[in-house]
């Protein structure tokens, strides 16, 4: 059982690392909380479907041409829709619930609301520290954690980067040095759309697709990048591991009552933001940038 917890937490844990990250990029550059993140990543699972399940595409081809047009799409959002209100808060909020109610209907009318399957793109399995898992697991997760790799080489180790975490830490002093701030805020939210539509591609054959499935995507993001600290790439991270972890206990020591594995792992949320409002690196974050 322990063996289950560890392989299947770390599984879980890398996708919702993967969503949160992508959603804090953006918050922390543009200060922006996008609640159409997880829709970005529905539309690249149904992506994958129709290019690899309906027109017969290769499934790597399908892979890239998803996660191009979804992030691509973001960016137009982004650009005629988020942009202008930016600094309008609740504007932004209302947008962003509008624009991922929009690609929810859409999806809906594509593509109708019964449930749908992707196809897997390696089939078998393999063992795991002791364990069988099936190879279509392993392959998501060895992708998103290079994604993952990527996205800290990314920040520390270019001059894009650079401007990223400049531009987090005072927009107004990075506008003074030179930076174009809009330009670098669009950038970011590629990036972060770009992330959401990687683990919606990655993971839609492990999961079966309708058009509410961003839903509860969207609930464990927001828990972890609180949990972690609004803003905190690193805290994102250990926010998901800690929930993801936290289900899969759950799930195994009551399989019946696995329905209150999300509560539970709310719970667990609300009590460490008792001790520790800001989130687990808040403080820390906001020093380091």
């Amino acid at each position: 059982m322990l063996q289950d917890i560890i392989v299947i937490g770390l599984i879980n844990g890398s996708v919702y690392a993967l969503l949160a990250v992508g959603f804090s990029l953006i918050f922390g550059v543009a200060r922006i909380i996008n609640l159409a993140h997880t829709a970005f990543y529905m539309v690249a699972a149904y992506g994958i479907f129709y290019f690899a399940g309906t027109l017969h595409f290769h499934p790597i081809l399908s892979i890239i041409i998803s996660i191009i047009l979804v992030t691509g799409i973001g960016i137009v959002f982004y650009i005629f829709f988020i942009e202008p209100i930016r600094e309008h808060e609740t504007a932004v909020l209302i947008v962003t619930v509008a624009i991922a109610l929009i690609l929810q209907e859409l999806m809906l009318l594509q593509f109708g609301g019964h449930y749908r399957s992707v196809p897997s793109i390696i089939y078998g399995s393999a063992g795991l520290f002791g364990i069988l898992v099936t190879k279509q697991r392993l392959l998501s997760l060895g992708v998103i954690l290079l994604t993952l790799a990527a996205v800290g080489l990314l920040l520390r180790k270019t001059r894009l980067g650079l401007a990223i975490r400049a531009a987090a830490q005072d927009r107004e002093v990075a506008n003074l040095m030179g930076m174009n701030v809009a330009l670098i805020a669009a950038i970011t939210m590629g990036v972060s759309v770009a992330l959401a539509a990687i683990a919606g591609a990655i993971v839609a054959p492990l999961y079966v697709l309708e058009p509410h499935v961003w839903l509860s995507p969207l609930v464990l993001v927001l828990a972890v990048v609180i949990l972690g600290g609004l803003g905190s790439v690193k805290g994102s991270v250990i926010g998901a591991m800690i929930l993801a972890f936290v289900e899969v206990t759950v799930v195994f020591l009551m399989p019946q009552g696995s329905f209150l594995k999300l509560p539970i792992a709310m719970v667990i949320m609300l009590i460490i933001l008792l001790v520790r409002p800001e989130g687990l690196f808040g403080v820390y974050f906001e020093g380091e940038r």
